[in-house]
C-alpha cells in the first residue's frame, strides 16, 4: 500500500493560487500539475530557455512578477499552501 506522504494530502490553497488552479482544497502534486497546465496553457515558458517560468498577471501574484525558474517556482507557490 502506499505511503501517506505530502504531496498526497490536501492542502488549502490562498485565493490567489485559487484563481490559477481552481478552487481547492486539493493535493500538493495536483496544485503543481495545475500551474503547468497554466504555465504552458498561457505559453508563459521562455521560448529560449524552457525552464524559465514568464508570470503573467495571476501567475505573478502568487509567483512574484519577475521571471523565475522552475525549480524556485515551486517553492514560491508552496507559499501558498497551508
Amino acid at each position: 500500500m502506499a505511503k501517506n506522504n505530502a504531496l498526497q494530502k490536501p492542502v488549502t490553497l490562498s485565493s490567489e493560487l485559487e484563481t490559477v488552479v481552481g478552487k481547492g482544497p486539493m493535493t500538493r502534486a495536483q496544485v503543481t500539475s495545475k500551474v503547468w497546465e497554466y504555465i504552458k496553457g498561457n505559453d508563459l515558458q521562455d521560448s529560449k530557455d524552457k525552464r524559465m517560468i514568464n508570470p503573467d498577471d495571476k501567475l505573478g501574484a502568487v509567483i512574484g512578477k519577475d521571471q523565475i525558474s522552475m525549480f524556485k517556482m515551486t517553492a514560491a507557490v508552496s507559499k501558498h499552501l497551508s
